[in-house]
């Protein structure tokens, strides 16, 4: 009775730090893409229910990463609160082991890893396939492009324009330059007196008319250089392909790929080259971030326990260094695993093996009644960074 009692108790408790970190988490992640969401706005004119749903696409993603780390951040808070308002101390005097309380934490980080599961291999292709249908939907319709005047516009792969005037009701350009890197073997500048920007709104391509301007290509193969004055030239711009990152209709990437579909490319490409590795690794990830909600949840009971010992502030910061370790070892699997350095299985799985091994380390520590002390150099550093911060204030 008592066990279903705390499990109860603990399970319930957890829910209101969850809510509020995910809320907190996802704001300063959307904020991350507010830049390119404004370029939209500012230079594509997309509307506002355009803007809501590139934003609603982009929170699958998003999930996979703020859920194991606000189940992790909802477990710490949860314990530190316990200890310090003594309810740790009162479940021990009652005859409760500290593995008891296990039971509900990772019950919770369970339900945790089920939702960023769902949201890896369901919502991530989802949102990413609809968000590049609604890109380049949203570049077939404009007749903008979004130039801006005197300065370089890399919108276009490959492709820098500079436009010195710019008329946006007759779309006239004056004094337009060029850099045209998109064949291997050259590079061709352009230089034009004036230019027009026409839409094709089938194809989602622009066409550049230029006047009177000339034209230099410099064959990077054998050295030589061409210039041709012109009185009329037209450049082609794929637009949609520029926004979406791929042209309609070419081959999905990685995080586009369903479960399914992702087993079926590593299975059947029989070059191991760069996208093979990328798609394993997807693959993997798709496993590995839904574990990482146990493993850092596992690791959190503990590291509540020594900051309520130390500091509460000192225990937060402590549980956040343990997520950006488990995040510095993910980037650096998908860094060497996509070089091909270790197998990229290696890679997606190592930051649960180390936090996983640390947690279970601490956990069990604290459960033997062997006080979970943070080490001595940490207390220090903290006063010597405050120091520092406070001399830099003063100076």
């Amino acid at each position: 009775m008592r066990a279903a009692i705390l499990f109860r108790y603990v399970f319930l408790q957890l829910f209101g730090p969850f809510g509020l970190t995910v809320l907190v988490l996802s704001a300063i992640f959307l904020m991350t893409r507010l830049l390119s969401i404004t370029d939209y706005v500012v230079n594509y004119h997309v509307g506002l229910g355009s803007v809501l749903a590139l934003l609603l696409f982009t929170l699958p993603y998003l999930f996979t990463f703020v859920v194991p780390m606000a189940a992790m951040l909802a477990v710490l808070l949860t314990v530190l609160r316990m200890s310090s308002d003594s309810e740790i101390t009162a479940l021990k005097a009652g005859g409760m082991s500290l593995w008891q309380l296990l039971a509900p934490v990772m019950a919770f980080c369970l339900l945790s890893a089920a939702g960023t599961w769902f949201m890896a291999v369901f919502g991530v292709p989802w949102g990413r396939t609809a968000g590049t249908e609604l890109v380049i939907s949203v570049a077939r319709q404009s007749i903008e492009v979004g130039l801006t005047e005197r300065t370089f516009n890399d919108t276009f792969k490959d492709v820098v324009l500079y436009v010195n005037e710019l008329d946006e009701k007759s779309g006239t350009l004056k004094h337009v330059f060029i850099e045209d890197r998109r064949r291997p073997d050259a590079v061709l500048a352009v230089s034009a007196r004036m230019g027009r920007l026409l839409s094709d709104p089938a194809r989602g391509v622009w066409q550049l008319h230029l006047a009177d301007g000339m034209a230099n290509q410099v064959n990077l193969s054998g050295s030589a250089v061409y210039s041709v004055r012109f009185g009329a030239y037209n450049l082609r711009l794929d637009l949609a392909r520029a926004l979406a990152g791929r042209a309609p209709g070419a081959e999905k990437d990685e995080e586009e790929m369903s479960l399914s579909e992702l087993a079926a490319y590593v299975a059947l490409r029989e070059k191991r080259d760069d996208r093979y590795y990328l798609a394993l690794m997807q693959l993997h990830k798709k496993f590995s971030m839904p574990v990482a909600c146990l493993v850092l949840g596992l690791a959190a009971v503990p590291l509540g326990l020594a900051g309520h010992r130390a500091r509460r502030s000192l225990g937060v910061g402590l549980g956040v260094l343990v997520f950006l370790l488990y995040y510095l070892i993910l980037a650096a699997g998908e860094v060497f695993g996509e070089a091909g350095v270790y197998p990229p299985f290696l890679g997606m799985w190592m930051g649960n093996l180390v936090v996983g091994g640390l947690g279970l380390f601490l956990y069990h520590r604290a459960a033997s009644d062997r006080p979970v002390t943070l080490p001595e150099f940490v207390p220090r550093l903290g006063r010597r960074l405050r120091s520092l911060v406070l001399r830099g204030g003063r100076a």
